[in-house]
């Protein structure tokens, strides 16, 4: 994709401006930066999904595999309840059992019952899960520090800030 840079000195991309044009019925439509701001942070976290998944060394974790094993890795011996994995997480119960599903499937997480309610079931990095995440450190670091290599701290600081806005934005809107 070919970028370009606008009269402020900001990149945006022609393809994408010209379809959300197309889109609204009008170049001077109010919604457009929201709409395209909207489609690059959708393009950059594709991107930064795509080098993740590209990464992962042939294992095919997906993003919300990655972080649940994070979550447990710093979870000590006992693992999480599953529920807790999901409210960390943002997702649904039946989504973090699949991701369980998925990863105990790869060797990577068990299942243990919880000792505090016998209803209860309890996510645990296994050993491999562990070292698969050690492995994955020094190319993450890498990876991460190339791609954001345009910005500085304070730059990624700030991105970091408005990224968590949005998700605080979209939980409002669900909330609604």
């Amino acid at each position: 994709m070919q970028y370009v840079t606008d009269d402020g000195g900001l990149l945006f991309d022609p393809g994408t401006r010209s379809a959300l044009e197309a889109f609204t019925g009008a170049v001077e439509d109010p919604a457009l930066p929201l709409l395209e701001a909207a489609a690059a942070v959708r393009s950059a976290a594709a991107a930064i999904e795509h080098l993740r998944s590209a990464g992962t060394g042939g294992r095919g974790l997906s993003a919300g595999g990655f972080d649940l094993l994070l979550r447990l890795r710093t979870s000590g011996d006992g693992g999480l309840p599953l529920g807790e994995l999901a409210q960390q997480l943002g997702v649904t119960p039946r989504n973090v059992t699949g991701l369980v599903d998925t990863l105990e499937r790869e060797g990577l997480v068990r299942r243990v019952p919880d000792p505090a309610d016998r209803r209860s079931v309890r996510a645990v990095a296994t050993e491999a899960g562990l070292a698969w995440l050690d492995q994955f450190r020094a190319p993450t670091r890498a990876a991460m520090t190339a791609v954001f290599a345009g910005l500085s701290a304070a730059e990624a600081e700030q991105l970091r800030d408005l990224c968590l806005r949005l998700v605080q934005g979209v939980q409002g809107v669900r909330n609604r």
